[in-house]
């Protein structure tokens, strides 16, 4: 706003007093002082308020007007409740600098002209800023030249003084301007994101995480669910809850119930413009979905390793560009599966898609921020199923004489011996339990009461031979997985060879017939007596059946423990010395 509008606004009772040539000035912002040198505190523009507490003698006038002028304020209003009239001497100096000086009525607040002063100056602001969301959308819709959503969160920022964020579905930064905000604080946010679009409410999302307020705007592509960007209020229908899985949010942390229309609509302009870069986004990551696509097709099919083993070769440099050797690969398989529809195998339904982008987002480290952070990542679907080729980088060991590539390799594609055979995953791999340990609470908001997501990891293999056997391994593991209680669970192929592969296939009331026929006496002549007997059957199984160990654990003389173990053989009738009994305590304790 000009310094003129001030003078035309009669509410604001303001006065020229001098500098009328200098009224075209823009007001940037207003401050209020009485420091005898406020000039720290300025950045240009603004009108300084001032009571004039800090002016003792007529000398006070001219260094205090000559601060303010280098400073490149817009102008001075000072107060007449103070001294009454303005002092000529600072009339004088203010004319000998050209600072526009203003006399404020003492029947005028100063907080109601600061009020005033900000109202207007983030309104226009907020109108430029709009200008230049408007032409990066133009800009985004024929290439990357305006820069992409990182330039209009720095605008937020830096014009209306907004921090804002671009989230993944589980609270992953994808984008964001000046202070970065935590990993638990995104994980919660996203969380109360898909809680509240799966309870149909209207957006923004007003929520409070840490003490702080935020407003939460869905960035949803075009096409991907039919709810409007307003968010209608109304029960989800199955667009919005496949769909939600998969789109971003865009959080700022302030509370759009207390903006005007303007500005809420400049925000839904940004949403559509980040949702652009997604576009861009996802159109890259079909080229590894196509890669991924075709080799699971030749490991389905039963194509010989050496088809398959020159398609690993194609997809390596995409996967793991600049890697010199070779890659082992493991195998994710995830599912998505709604109430109310079929859960065959075979099944679609729609949840094929879902499941490919929920699995792409579960495989980023959520500590990894930016767009391209899934670069390495190749899903691939078939019926309701994602199934996700992940290269591991290799170690070639340097004593063997090999690179780690597999040009002298068989024609099956595997390394020959010494060479990438023996070379060493650069980690260990992924282990389920890690994979969703991040990501739990925000993808159970998503799937609410109706969905349930399913997830399955095979070992690491480093052959095409091995590529078959490690799908049907993640498959195994992610039935595994489903036969558990729980909205989001996963299993691991370490998992395939011990009891627990058993356990959950296991009939509820043959389950509960075991367990109670075992357990019952214990826990019954615990309640009676506080005698721990299950926690001590627990611990000595656990110790192998040592009674020192055991009784060190339990913090037990060995005695006691001796009785305690006698106590359990009486009430139940077994002997804790043979090794079918020990056996069927365990998997009591296990099932129970």
């Amino acid at each position: 706003m000009r310094l003129r509008a001030l003078l035309e606004t009669d509410a604001l009772g303001l006065r020229l007093l001098g500098g009328r040539d200098e009224l075209d000035r823009t007001v940037r912002g207003v401050m209020t002082t009485d420091l005898r040198d406020p000039s720290r505190y300025l950045s240009g523009g603004e009108l300084v308020l001032t009571g004039l507490a800090w002016r003792r003698t007529p000398q006070d006038s001219e260094p205090f007007v000559r601060l303010l002028a280098s400073a490149g304020v817009a102008g001075l209003a000072a107060g007449e409740a103070e001294q009454g009239a303005i002092p000529d001497d600072l009339v004088a100096a203010c004319l000998r600098h050209r600072l526009p000086l203003f006399v404020v009525n003492e029947s005028v607040a100063f907080a109601a002209i600061t009020e005033y002063v900000v109202r207007q100056v983030s309104g226009e602001r907020a109108g430029d800023l709009a200008a230049v969301v408007d032409r990066h959308r133009r800009l985004m819709t024929s290439g990357p030249a305006g820069g992409g959503p990182e330039v209009v969160l720095d605008l937020l920022g830096s014009d209306l003084d907004l921090r804002a964020w671009v989230l993944s579905p589980t609270g992953r930064r994808i984008a964001g301007a000046g202070e970065p905000l935590s990993g638990a604080a995104g994980a919660a946010l996203a969380t109360e994101h898909l809680a509240a679009t799966r309870a149909g409410r209207r957006a923004p999302y007003r929520v409070a995480v840490d003490g702080r307020t935020y407003s939460l705007f869905p960035v949803r592509v075009a096409g991907r669910g039919a709810a409007d960007t307003q968010g209608a209020p109304g029960a989800p229908g199955t667009e919005v809850r496949e769909s939600v899985l998969a789109d971003w949010l865009l959080a700022v942390e302030a509370d759009a119930g207390e903006w005007g229309a303007p500005r809420l609509d400049l925000l839904h302009g940004v949403t559509q413009l980040i949702a652009v870069e997604r576009e861009r986004r996802d159109a890259a990551r079909a080229v590894r979905r196509r890669l991924a696509q075709e080799i699971l097709e030749l490991v389905q099919s039963g194509a010989p390793p050496a088809d398959i083993s020159a398609r690993l070769r194609v997809a390596a440099p995409v996967l793991l560009p600049g890697e010199g050797a070779a890659p082992h690969w493991q195998i994710v398989v995830a599912r998505v599966d709604w109430d109310g529809e079929a859960a065959g195998e075979g099944d679609t339904a729609g949840a094929g898609p879902v499941a490919q982008s929920v699995l792409e987002e579960i495989l980023v480290d959520p500590a990894t921020a930016g767009m391209d952070s899934g670069d390495r990542i190749a899903v691939a679907r078939t019926g309701g199923e994602a199934i996700a080729l992940v290269p591991l980088a290799v170690a070639a060991d340097p004593d063997d004489g090999s690179d780690g590539g597999s040009e002298d390799g068989g024609e099956d594609g595997t390394a020959p011996a010494g060479g990438a055979a023996e070379a060493k995953p650069a980690d260990t791999g992924l282990r389920a339990d890690v994979l969703l340990g991040a990501v739990r609470q925000p993808l159970a908001a998503g799937l609410a009461d109706d969905g349930r997501l399913t997830l399955g990891v095979s070992a690491a293999v480093h052959s095409a031979e091995g590529l078959r056997g490690a799908l049907e391994e993640a498959r195994h593991a992610r039935r595994v997985a489903a036969a558990r209680p729980g909205r989001v669970c996963a299993a691991g192929h370490h998992e395939l060879a011990s009891h627990v592969l058993l356990l959950p296939f296991v009939p509820d009331d043959v389950r509960r017939a075991f367990t109670a026929r075992l357990l019952d006496p214990l826990r019954e002549y615990d309640r009676r007596h506080r005698a721990e007997l299950v926690p001590t059957l627990d611990a000595f199984l656990d110790c192998d059946g040592s009674w020192t160990r055991c009784a060190a654990r339990l913090h037990l003389h060995v005695n006691t423990l001796r009785y305690r173990v006698g106590r359990i053989e009486q009430l139940t009738g077994r002997d804790l010395s043979r090794l079918e009994d020990k056996l069927d305590f365990f998997l009591a304790l296990r099932m129970s």
